[in-house]
């Protein structure tokens, strides 16, 4: 210890330590992995996310036709652009989803989800479609560590496809009554908006009732659904960013 002390010069008084010919100590900072050259907006991804996007589990390669599933889900997102598709092999006697395969045109983000979301479901010899149909975007998240909030959106991309792919497993062992129907109700019949389209944008960022209408018009001109939007932007923020702090 002392020599380290004369080799740099630290003497100490009583009982205070005076540094003298130290180099100054530079602290890092976490470098943004995305920058936005729009909106200067900065999105730092976890190791997780990293590893997903570079190496992504079940992404399908080769030719779908070759291959034996059982049903496939598609959605695309016209906030970002993203197209995804997912397909299933579901054992029919134990209803566990087996192999879940996917491809997407989509950025980081939603390639990290729905690779981590292929390992959840088939993990541990696969999970029942039932428990499935519960994961949240949240679930999602926290499997991979976080996501930026402006990203929250491509989380729920393979969601999604998952549930359409679910659905149409209903539809084709003739299952109708355990179809899922989803945000197709019109909250306001002047624009036409339906809670789908809030459930969008709240997923976009906006997060208040005059975020959404800025996005939407909804409840400009027919204020009789305001308090229900506001509760659906409540219930859609609460979903995808947790509950609200106070």
């Amino acid at each position: 210890m002392s020599q380290f002390l004369k080799q740099h010069k630290i003497s100490i008084k009583n009982p205070k330590v005076v540094l003298s010919g130290m180099p100054k100590i530079k602290i890092k900072k976490t470098k943004p992995d995305i920058v936005n050259k729009f909106t200067g907006d900065k999105w730092v991804y976890s190791k997780i996310v990293k590893s997903h996007f570079f190496y992504p589990k079940n992404f399908l390669v080769g030719d779908i036709k070759k291959l034996n599933f059982d049903v496939e889900g598609i959605i695309g997102s016209p906030a970002c652009g993203d197209v995804m598709r997912v397909w299933l092999k579901i054992d029919p006697k134990t209803e566990k989803i087996k192999k879940f395969k996917w491809r997407t045109f989509g950025c980081a983000s939603a390639i990290a989800a729905t690779s981590i979301l292929s390992v959840m479901v088939t993990e541990k010899g696969g999970m029942k479609i039932d428990r499935a149909l519960k994961i949240k975007p949240q679930d999602i998240m926290k499997r991979l560590g976080g996501l930026p909030d402006r990203k929250i959106h491509c989380s729920v991309l393979g969601d999604k496809a998952l549930r359409i792919a679910i659905n149409n497993w209903f539809k084709k062992t003739e299952q109708y009554e355990r179809i899922i129907i989803e945000g197709s109700r019109i909250l306001d019949p002047n624009t036409k908006v339906t809670e789908a389209d809030i459930e969008e944008a709240v997923l976009e960022g906006a997060t208040t009732l005059e975020a959404v209408q800025k996005r939407t018009k909804v409840g400009i001109g027919y204020s009789k659904c305001i308090l229900e939007v506001e509760e659906l932007i409540k219930f859609y923020r609460e979903k995808y960013y947790g509950p609200d702090k106070k």
